[in-house]
């Protein structure tokens, strides 16, 4: 049963809505097919994620961040061994992995990474809407309300003339994992600090309050679960949403990269199956799109970390991919392969990635895309990434 505290929340008026039921009708969607985005903010280390452990410069490259046994998928490459959800998506063939991803941005700034990924002109800030609005304006015909943000804010990517709904348990976000890293650092030390963030997070969880906890367990992992539960079972309605985004914070490893990313890892893990199972009556016709706004250097930085980078991973789950393969190019990690001699090379365009799943996907048209969701974008569409 859905909880009590789901409610969606109409952004053209901003006001709150009816908790959504049954009954609550978005009627004649032109598409039967659900694409949820997963937007991992702060850069997900892609060779953390995706192990390119047959490769002869990976553990060169990473003395001290070598993922031991990842999960083997065939060839020189394994998953991180806390995706085991993904892991058996991928070889019940409903996930697909694309490595050396990027959009066309080339510098390594989170916030004009991100706003470019999401604006979709090509450059930051380029646009005041998201494509993803835009293609949702493509797809809809009167009020429809196809589009579904999940969490306490509208994403840019969002953002446009389409109508969406919102949904969030709270009016607060929660606290993001790396800040409260940081301030365990800062004030670690310090009897006084140290107590009152203590104190706090006792108040919400008891067992932050053991000695030794402090900077170890993080608040907000649910956050990830709950937003992953509240999109299966909407857009799994048959007059509910079609499209929603869903984001996570806390991916910019520059220190302390493996206990983190075991963390996160075991949390998106955990949400892409609480996604499959909400999604199960409708699975064969869904698309989960994984995306962070780049990737982080080929080798490990003096603090246990990564520093930002170029080519990032895009992960494809749901049964209307054609999983059990990683698709695109493989550049390689030699010194000569390297962006700029530090980076993954990004050789698979993300804004390809995209068109593919508006195009194949949604039945967004190729002519509204060129024109209107990714205009003076050349990046061709990636083909075979679907049934």
């Amino acid at each position: 049963m859905m909880d009590r505290r789901l409610f969606l929340q109409s952004t053209a008026v901003g006001l709150t809505g009816a908790a959504l039921a049954p009954g609550f009708a978005f009627a004649n969607a032109p598409t039967d097919s659900r694409f949820v985005m997963v937007f991992l903010r702060g850069a997900l280390d892609s060779l953390h994620a995706l192990v390119p452990y047959g490769d002869p410069n990976y553990r060169s490259l990473r003395p001290r961040l070598q993922v031991e046994n990842p999960l083997k998928i065939g060839g020189h490459f394994g998953l991180h061994p806390e995706l085991t959800q993904l892991h058996s998506l991928y070889l019940g063939g409903d996930l697909a992995l694309i490595p050396a991803a990027a959009t066309s941005y080339r510098e390594r700034s989170h916030f004009d990474a991100q706003n470019l990924l999401e604006n979709g002109t090509g450059k930051p800030f380029g646009s005041h809407d998201g494509w993803l609005n835009r293609a949702i304006s493509g797809l809809s015909v009167g009020d429809k309300r196809l589009g579904l943000s999940v969490g306490a804010r509208t994403p840019l990517i969002l953002k446009g003339s389409a109508n969406i709904q919102t949904w969030s348990e709270s009016e607060l976000p929660d606290v993001s994992d790396a800040f409260l890293e940081r301030v365990s650092q800062t004030y670690g030390a310090d009897p006084l600090f140290s107590k009152a963030l203590n104190d706090a997070r006792a108040a919400m969880d008891p067992m932050l309050s053991e000695p030794g906890m402090m900077g170890k367990k993080l608040l907000g992992g649910d956050s990830l679960r709950r937003s992953a539960e509240a999109a299966g079972q909407l857009l799994a309605m048959p007059d509910g949403p079609r499209i929603a985004v869903i984001e996570s914070q806390g991916w910019d490893t520059h220190f302390d990269q493996m206990s983190r990313l075991t963390r996160l890892f075991r949390q998106l893990d955990n949400a892409v199956g609480y996604l499959k199972t909400g999604l199960d009556p409708v699975w064969d016709k869904t698309v989960i799109m994984i995306v962070s706004e780049f990737g982080r250097t080929a080798a490990e930085n003096g603090n246990r970390g990564t520093d930002h980078g170029t080519g990032g991973l895009v992960m494809l789950a749901g049964g209307a991919v054609n999983g059990g393969r990683i698709a695109g190019h493989w550049p390689g990690l030699d010194n000569r392969s390297l962006y700029e001699g530090r980076d993954l090379r990004p050789v698979n365009a993300c804004e390809g990635i995209f068109k593919s799943m508006l195009m194949g996907h949604l039945g967004v048209s190729e002519a509204y895309i060129a024109e209107t969701v990714f205009p003076g974008n050349r990046a061709a569409p990636i083909g075979g990434l679907l049934i």
